[in-house]
């Protein structure tokens, strides 16, 4: 069979994830493996859009291939499948996967969105690969890479694939802006994907910038002039400094970071905030693994069905929770834009005014411990950010918690023991509550 392998990766030729469909290519002789190139030129195949139609026919299935960007796809590979979808072409019944590589931090939502936009397509899609960075260097990781292509030909034989969630269009509820002239303290930053064509998006910002009692900044990505999307280049690691040479480190750190919250405005497209939005997300790494934002309320403004879109929830969501930001919720304007944006004004109001902090969910919590242990085994390369993780406190190993540890040995020996099991009845669980008996009497009304 022939499979066609879309490298979504900046790197071109030099990406790690595309050395697993080399291996399956050597592995599985029988087969054809066609890579192209789109993340290194995205531009290119925008420009010929009947090339991306026949090489698409020409494939039995298509590989999506890419690394984990900022909890989604690179944004030359979004811009790709954005094309691909506006050929208009009829891709029902190809069928199609996708390998990615990372370190495991929300690869799960990569990989959702390649499905959700595959199967808009009409193409049957079958469960991908997603392996760890160095995984094809091991016995194991081989194996289990042998072992997905194998699933992928068995799935193929036998016409089975992943069922797809229906579509449900966006109702696009009509957005009422009052009018509001009085000059307001404070500065949050409006960080918008908003075209001159967007009028629904631009009233839904309009309504929020008018209750809202802070003052704001818009900053909309369609008047920035970006050079590309990142490279992955690693450039940045040492010193932050992009290799780009287009400004977009000033207008992050002069007109967004130090805001007092940051608002982003979108319309929905292709489950996700489109190709410019992930240009922006993608180039802030030139921030490395820093939550240097961290303490900022976050919100966003989104014209269209959000509800229907799981996927898209969980990444704005999880982005707030692992960058240590306080999440506002997210207007849309499925049902009640008006409501929602006035309410979500309120909710981003007070957590400025009360400089509220948000305990961090399973979200936060697993994705920081990720990016703790990648710096840890990095800090060599990535200077900055071991740096700032050391400053901050986030190297928070449980190994060095020794006087924990020796407490829960000598408790664990005395429950190994019958006689003191039985000795101490309940008394067990009455210790666990004592410093929280402590607390509670010590506890006066406010």
């Amino acid at each position: 069979m022939n499979f066609l392998i879309v490298n979504g990766s900046p790197k071109g030729e030099n990406s790690i994830t595309l050395q697993t469909s080399l291996y399956l290519a050597k592995r599985y002789p029988a087969h054809t493996f066609v890579p192209i190139h789109v993340g290194k030129n995205p531009r290119t195949w925008e420009q010929h859009p009947g090339e991306i139609v026949r090489r698409v026919a020409a494939a039995d299935c298509v590989i999506f291939s890419y690394p984990v960007y900022t909890f989604l796809i690179p944004a030359q590979l979004m811009r790709f499948m954005e094309a691909m979808k506006a050929t208009g072409a009829d891709f029902s019944g190809k069928y199609a996967t996708q390998i990615s590589t990372s370190k495991h931090f929300y690869d799960m939502t990569a990989h959702r969105f390649v499905r959700e936009n595959a199967q808009d397509m009409g193409m049957r899609f079958v469960d991908g690969l997603s392996a760890d960075m160095e995984d094809l260097l091991t016995e194991q990781g081989r194996k289990q890479a042998e072992g997905f292509f194998e699933d992928l030909l068995f799935n193929m034989k036998y016409g089975l694939c992943e069922s797809a969630s229906p579509a449900v269009p966006p109702a696009h509820r009509p957005v009422k802006v009052p009018v509001c002239g009085k000059e307001k303290p404070g500065r949050v930053a409006i960080v918008a994907d908003l075209d001159e064509d967007d009028e629904q998006l631009g009233r839904m910002i309009a309504r929020f910038r008018a209750v809202f009692p802070y003052g704001t900044d818009l900053v909309n990505l369609r008047e920035f002039p970006f050079k590309g999307g990142c490279l992955g280049c690693f450039r940045c690691a040492a010193d932050g400094v992009c290799v780009y040479k287009d400004g977009f480190g000033e207008l992050l750190r002069d007109r967004i970071q130090t805001a007092d919250a940051i608002v982003t405005a979108f319309t929905v497209r292709d489950h996700g905030m489109g190709s410019l939005m992930k240009t922006y997300d993608d180039r802030q790494f030139m921030n490395g693994h820093r939550t240097v934002t961290m303490g900022k309320p976050l919100a966003a403004i989104v014209s269209g069905n959000l509800p229907a879109e799981e996927n898209l929830r969980c990444v704005l969501e999880a982005r707030a929770q692992v960058g240590g930001n306080c999440w506002c919720g997210a207007a849309c304007d499925e049902v009640d834009p008006d409501g929602e944006i006035d309410r979500c004004a309120m909710r981003l109001a007070r957590a400025i005014h009360e400089k509220r902090t948000c305990p961090q969910n399973f979200w936060g919590v697993g994705g920081m411990k990720i990016f703790r242990d990648l710096i840890w085994q990095m800090q060599g390369l990535m200077r900055a950010d071991h740096r700032f993780f050391k400053e901050h406190g986030q190297y928070d190993f449980p190994q060095k918690k020794r006087t924990r540890m020796l407490a829960m040995y000598l408790v664990g020996a005395m429950n190994s023991s019958p006689k003191i099991r039985a000795k101490l009845g309940s008394k067990m669980t009455e210790g666990m509550l004592m410093p929280y008996r402590k607390i509670l009497g010590e506890t006066r009304a406010k």
